[in-house]
């Protein structure tokens, strides 16, 4: 059985990519696809198992020969997911989890309209931005660009079929654990299920 798409947004800071790391240790027919992107990889971040690291020449490249399933700018970065690699997965039967922006979402969702999509956020925006500030890993500006951009994301989550508010992380994981396993083992249904809350 093909597996199933799974889509993750939301803002930068929001946890997305501790609790996909959860579900992914937790549920075996689950795959990550790697994004590429031209964003400079953060200290201890290794091409090819957190990104695929492009120049913006072949990432440009890569749009022109139709290698990707989604891309958008997103702070100043390109970021896209290799469609080829997606697919494989799925007829491998593993359900695959994209970790994508917004604009990335909806051209997945326009695409593959069975696709599952998973909104995660902090519990507010003052929370959003203290977790970007203790990454460190921003300028006062990017820092900004990113805050502009988690409040137009956390208003479009009602695009969403599912809502994960991380604020206390092992009740976060829990959810997400949980969400993933029911996702996997339902039909494919489109439309807004009712949201988790964590």
């Amino acid at each position: 059985m093909r597996g199933r798409l799974i889509v993750v947004s939301g803002p930068s800071g929001a946890g997305k990519g501790t609790l996909i790391r959860a579900a992914l240790e937790a549920v075996p027919e689950l795959a990550y696809s790697v994004s590429a992107t031209t964003r400079p990889p953060r200290p201890g971040e290794v091409d090819g198992r957190d990104y695929i690291f492009l120049s913006r020449e072949e990432f440009e490249a890569w749009i022109r020969e139709g290698r990707f399933l989604e891309w958008a700018e997103y702070s100043g970065n390109l970021y896209g997911t290799p469609e080829k690699k997606v697919d494989e997965l799925l007829d491998a039967g593993l359900s695959v989890i994209l970790e994508i922006e917004l604009q990335g979402a909806r051209q997945v969702r326009r695409r593959r309209p069975d696709a599952v999509m998973i909104f995660v956020r902090a519990p507010s925006l003052e929370e959003n931005r203290r977790r970007l500030e203790g990454r460190a890993t921003e300028t006062s500006e990017a820092l900004e660009r990113r805050l502009e951009a988690a409040r137009n994301e956390v208003a479009a989550r009602d695009e969403f079929d599912y809502e994960i508010v991380n604020d206390e992380l092992e009740k976060s994981r829990t959810a997400m654990i949980k969400l993933m396993r029911q996702i996997i083992r339902s039909p494919c249904e489109g439309g807004r299920r009712d949201a988790e809350r964590a």
